[in-house]
């Protein structure tokens, strides 16, 4: 079984925030494959259906960016699902808006959900970084990541979300492939 976890914060002010890309993903995953609200408490809301031929539990932590190890160890522990089976998508400033990264392990780059993370389960699990582009300054980054995107780019991020969940089932078999087919993909 895979566990995909969509970072970003709870509650309705940080809806198409830049730093709740993850959620958004996990939000069209649910409808493109059907999933069926599982298990929701104070940490988290699960999700579970399939991709493909796959079994998946799909997770929004609800701590917080700065706590989402939290419910994310709390699921591969309970679940028995070993590392090497989560994927967490999240936000990434090194990125232009929209582009796509996947890679195991690496460092956080700041990113308070990655850290969190990090230091509870370790650094070694599948991450889909979706670029959001850099403010500029390093002291702009905060206010930056909680804003909502721009007209023009809200339609370069949902096409782009979109195309990704549609190969989204290459993900978990060949990221060569599914990086391979988000390029092909205008």
């Amino acid at each position: 079984m895979f566990l995909i976890c969509g970072l970003g914060n709870p509650g309705i002010k940080y809806v198409n925030t830049r730093h709740n890309v993850g959620f958004q993903l996990i939000d069209k995953l649910i409808i493109k494959y059907n999933f069926e609200s599982y298990k929701k408490d104070k940490i988290k809301e699960i999700f579970k259906g399939y991709i493909g031929k796959h079994k998946c539990l799909l997770i929004k932590p609800l701590t917080f960016m700065n706590l989402s190890g939290i419910a994310i160890k709390e699921v591969l522990d309970f679940y028995k699902i070993k590392k090497n089976y989560l994927y967490v998508i999240h936000d990434d400033l090194d990125l232009k808006t929209a582009k796509i990264k996947i890679k195991v392990g690496g460092g956080n780059g700041g990113h308070n959900g990655l850290e969190s993370i990090d230091e509870i389960i370790g650094k070694n699990y599948n991450r889909l970084r979706i670029g959001i582009d850099h403010p500029g300054s390093k002291d702009l980054v905060s206010k930056y990541v909680l804003s909502k995107f721009l007209k023009n780019e809200i339609i370069i991020i949902e096409n782009k979300l979109l195309i990704i969940v549609e190969f989204f089932q290459l993900a978990l078999e060949d990221t060569n492939l599914f990086l391979t087919r988000i390029t092909e993909k205008k």
